[in-house]
């Protein structure tokens, strides 16, 4: 994984930095296989998910479908998600069906305020585990995400956390449920209130 933090003219705001870290984004063009997104003030590349953190992902992603199926709601995947000039790559989320309305006037991404919930399988490496248990738990809490699902292979032998109740301007979640692989863990708010994570998802304890 990379950080970037793009040199530029003397800022006269964050605002001023933001706009530069925006326009490198959107300028970038990068090989198969990865991926930019701009965190916390950095831009930051990293490899798409080895195929553990992959099946993962689409385990839940096809669970989701079938929980969401006849609402307005549908699961998604390889779309930016987009809030105030910050941009994701999430690896599972929930929107409207019907998106249009939502999309940036760019037609980069979808804009953050519909999303209802992510999902981030975490990723192997200091720098993976600390993006998404860390930088992006509070990005996604600032952006005011309803619902933050971490599955998480390193914490021990594995666990699920499910996020809810942020508060944007402290950049936290105050309704945390962390469970260890094996226990199920239910979605308690929004289009998916209900649905269950367990090893149908996740696998088995890791190591264990």
């Amino acid at each position: 994984m990379t950080a970037l933090d793009q040199e530029a003219p003397e800022m006269t705001s964050r605002s001023d930095l933001d706009e530069v870290l925006w326009q490198a984004w959107k300028a970038m063009e990068l090989p198969e296989g990865l991926r930019a997104e701009i965190i916390e003030g950095f831009i930051e590349v990293s490899p798409t998910g080895r195929f553990a953190h992959g099946q993962i992902a689409n385990r839940l992603r096809d669970r989701l479908v079938v929980s969401l199926a006849g609402s307005e709601y549908v699961a998604r995947q390889d779309m930016n998600v987009v809030h105030d000039r910050k941009a994701w790559f999430p690896d599972c989320f929930i929107a409207p069906e019907d998106s249009e309305a939502h999309v940036t006037d760019d037609g980069i991404g979808l804009k953050a305020s519909a999303v209802q919930l992510i999902v981030e399988v975490v990723s192997p490496g200091h720098d993976g585990t600390e993006r998404d248990r860390e930088r992006k738990r509070r990005a996604y809490a600032r952006a005011g995400i309803p619902v933050y699902v971490l599955i998480d292979d390193y914490d021990g032998h594995g666990t699920v956390t499910v996020l809810a109740a942020p508060r944007p301007d402290e950049a936290v979640y105050t309704d945390v449920h962390r469970v260890a692989y094996g226990i199920d863990v239910i979605i308690p708010d929004g289009p998916a209130k209900g649905f269950t994570i367990g090893e149908a998802i996740t696998g088995p304890p890791r190591g264990a």
